[in-house]
């Protein structure tokens, strides 16, 4: 055990347990908690520029609240955020923005998100249950240092001109105060390597980190892909990692006391054995839904003493749901939400239906109002009388190039279908748009490893269960499924793409289906040796 984390990690367990408490009880009355957060909004905000423009204050239920205030895309609050941008107060919230956070969705430009001491209050009420919940069922997990994944800077995004900060210094300050002071005290990857704005320096000292921490009990990263690729660069830097190890060097600053002990270890184990490299590590949490599964899968197999948690469905921009008790429940003492069906009706937290589709619209102390999150989510079951969520992919993603209007929910199941069927795992899959010499189009799944035969049958079977899809392929509007074999960076060079578009790369989310039609190209360029 290492003390100094340990201490640290049950100091923040400890100021978790008010809000678990809260949580666990509001889990019983979803209709009421939610209310209560919607009246608190429109009251603390109706003297700002939003709340007068669309009369929060003769806002007194709900059915007024969806009458007056419209449903928005982050395109139709922007010219409200660049009003804060340029210094004004008291815009889309009467209290003061501390930062904007820039973000960016699977698929979109740079936003930047208004930040407040309510959105951080917000933020702290699903993450302290979580946190607690975590530790009860891993009681190992906090007696020793933990990774949690550290966003790199965004390139050239802090510096923009702005009124109002642009980002955080780390990423512990969404917790803000004790708690990201508690948290910093138990990493094993300081804040400051998201300065490093080279991947590959930022791989290396983030993998030669990790490996001085023979205790290391906890990782929490977004994407299983990141935590395979450091294990994946191991094998090639592994000399040169146990020497900064056992010389206390790093280069930039990182540096750290000599652990020529630790370093012996190392050698003995080779970077094969990742247990005998970490043997204490307990739980990853990670992104587990949509196409994230596969690779979580694989994850799991590389490291099978270690408990898997798929994470809940959070965003810069809100917690929408958070591992706790097995499920995944609506944070509902978080933000206020509001769920759009199949048909496009409105509903609240505590009338969603088990086995339905619904995408996400969020209200929050930060300001947005009503805003579409691009999110999916089915209904997997209660705690409690509050519905467990599954993220099942991003809203608004449907491809339509000859009519077969493919979405990515449907893609998502498709692949895992044909991968189910071939007996086949990979850790990325992504189908996109290609058109060959002749003029033809079809689709191509990127996908790292070696398909066996007949899988790109299999999934062109599975994307015809659309009869849209299957009638363009009868009619010869597209041509059969076609597989690109990655060998290996997929997910790297996939996030290089979001990055170099103004995304952080805890924001850059898997896709099952892109209608990008030049991911050959990227992938090439981006460094992945490409297969047939």
């Amino acid at each position: 055990m290492k003390a100094s984390a340990a201490l640290a990690n049950g100091a923040w367990g400890a100021a978790c347990v008010p809000g678990w408490q809260r949580f666990r009880r509001a889990l019983a009355r979803p209709e009421d908690v939610q209310g209560e957060i919607l009246r608190t909004l429109l009251a603390d905000n109706a003297a700002g520029a939003y709340g007068r423009a669309h009369d929060f204050e003769g806002i007194h239920r709900y059915g007024q609240f969806r009458e007056r205030v419209p449903v928005v895309d982050y395109e139709e609050l922007e010219p409200w955020i660049s009003r804060i941008r340029r210094g004004e107060e008291s815009v889309l919230t009467r209290e003061p923005v501390t930062r904007l956070v820039p973000t960016g969705g699977s698929t979109g430009g740079l936003k930047l998100i208004p930040f407040t001491a309510t959105l951080q209050r917000e933020f702290n009420a699903a993450i302290s249950p979580w946190v607690l919940d975590l530790f009860r069922q891993y009681p190992s997990a906090p007696l020793g240092p933990a990774y949690w994944s550290i966003s790199p800077a965004i390139p050239d995004v802090e510096a923009m001109h702005s009124a109002v900060p642009i980002g955080f210094d780390a990423d512990s300050a969404y917790l803000g105060g004790l708690r990201g002071r508690l948290v910093e005290a138990a990493f094993a990857v300081p804040s400051a390597l998201r300065l490093v704005g080279d991947i590959e320096e930022f791989r290396y000292l983030t993998a030669l980190c990790l490996l001085r921490q023979s205790e290391l009990r906890l990782v929490s990263v977004w994407h299983p892909s990141f935590l395979a690729l450091l294990l994946d660069a191991l094998p090639k830097w592994w000399d040169e990692l146990v020497e900064d190890v056992a010389s206390g060097g790093g280069g930039r600053g990182f540096r750290a006391s000599p652990q020529p002990r630790r370093a012996e270890a190392l050698r003995r184990a080779g970077p094969a054995d990742l247990q005998a490299i970490w043997p204490r590590l307990r739980v990853v949490s990670c992104w587990g839904d949509a196409q994230a599964a596969l690779a979580m899968e694989a994850l799991q197999r590389r490291l099978p003493w270690v408990a898997i948690q798929r994470k809940g469905l959070f965003a810069t921009e809100a917690f929408v749901s958070i591992p706790f008790r097995g499920q995944h429940p609506v944070a509902v003492r978080s933000q206020f939400f509001e769920f759009a069906d199949e048909r496009g009706e409105i509903r609240l937290t505590h009338e969603l239906r088990e086995g339905a589709t619904y995408s996400v619209i969020v209200t929050t102390g930060g300001g947005l109002w009503r805003y579409r999150l691009g999110d999916l989510v089915e209904v997997d079951g209660f705690v409690a009388a509050t519905p467990s969520l599954r993220f099942i992919g991003r809203g608004g993603g449907t491809v339509d190039l000859r009519g077969e209007k493919l979405t990515e929910a449907f893609v998502s199941k498709a692949i895992g279908v044909a991968c189910e069927a071939c007996d086949f795992t990979t850790g990325f899959a992504m189908l996109a748009p290609e058109t060959d010499t002749t003029g033809v189009w079809s689709y191509t799944l990127f996908v790292e490893g070696d398909p066996p035969l007949g899988f790109a049958a299999r999934l062109d079977n599975a994307l015809c269960e659309n009869p849209h899809y299957a009638l363009c392929r009868r009619l010869g509007q597209l041509g059969a499924v076609r597989t690109c074999m990655l060998n290996g960076g997929a997910y790297e060079a996939f996030c290089r793409v979001g990055m170099g578009e103004g995304r952080r790369l805890g924001d850059i989310k898997p896709m099952s289906l892109s209608a990008r039609t030049d991911w050959r190209t990227l992938f090439a360029t981006g460094g992945v040796s490409l297969g047939s």
